[in-house]
């Protein structure tokens, strides 16, 4: 359909930087998985071990701060902060065998999953779906991408780390996963029909809480581009 045909003009593809070149990587969809690190799923009150379960962000709520700021939401009085490995696929399917799953990744980042707590709190207590305490505008900063050699190159054993204000809230290692990344996308594959332009934040280790207006936030994982920025 060419561009006439819209009634409105289509809105800008959201994408992010790739580390070695001046192209972008397009996103089409944007996948979280939940308490995917046991000392994480404690902290947050659950089982250390569970089904992998996954939620969305819009694509267009995935932000790389050029200058370093991010909008600090409204309607909340707790964001929180949940620093986490991003694969990025150059290609899909469904029914993905975990074998064969990492051969679906082009890269890999780092990502910030920040949360509405107080309101995840509320919908929880209700009953209600959460995807206003998780898709809300700029709920997602990330780092660049950075394109992998092979699957041997995932960061499966890694440190992944954030900090406020110079002050390190979380530190753990991408082998502390439940769910590795090749079974996350297998798991995801059984429900969807993945394809190249999705991406997947594959959980937290514990240490999440509390970031305000005005502090910085830097994340780091192994291997790949930092990410920092600060809320105002």
């Amino acid at each position: 359909m060419s561009e006439s045909s819209f009634v409105i003009s289509p809105p800008p593809v959201a994408a992010v930087p790739v580390v070695g070149t001046s192209a972008q990587f397009p996103l089409r969809r944007v996948f979280c998985v939940g308490r995917n690190y046991a000392a994480h799923a404690r902290e947050m009150g659950h089982s250390d071990r569970e089904p992998p379960f996954f939620f969305t962000k819009p694509a267009d709520a995935v932000l790389t701060p050029v200058v370093g700021d991010l909008p600090y939401p409204p309607a909340t009085a707790d964001l929180h902060h949940e620093v986490e490995l991003v694969v990025a696929l150059k290609s899909g399917g469904a029914d993905i065998a975990p074998e064969d799953a990492l051969n679906h990744v082009y890269g890999c980042a780092v990502g910030v999953d920040l949360t509405r707590r107080d309101l995840q709190a509320e919908a929880k207590k209700a009953a209600r779906p959460w995807d206003m305490a998780k898709g809300f505008d700029a709920s997602g900063p990330m780092g660049p991408l950075l394109p992998l050699a092979g699957v041997d190159a995932v960061p499966q054993q890694a440190r992944i780390t954030l900090s406020v204000n110079g002050e390190v809230r979380q530190d753990g290692s991408t082998a502390d996963m439940i769910w590795p990344v090749a079974d996350i996308i297998a798991a995801l594959s059984r429900l969807v029909t993945l394809a190249a332009g999705d991406v997947i934040f594959t959980g937290t280790p514990e240490g999440v809480g509390a970031v305000q207006r005005g502090e910085t936030v830097h994340a780091e994982i192994a291997g790949l581009p930092p990410l920092t920025f600060t809320l105002r």
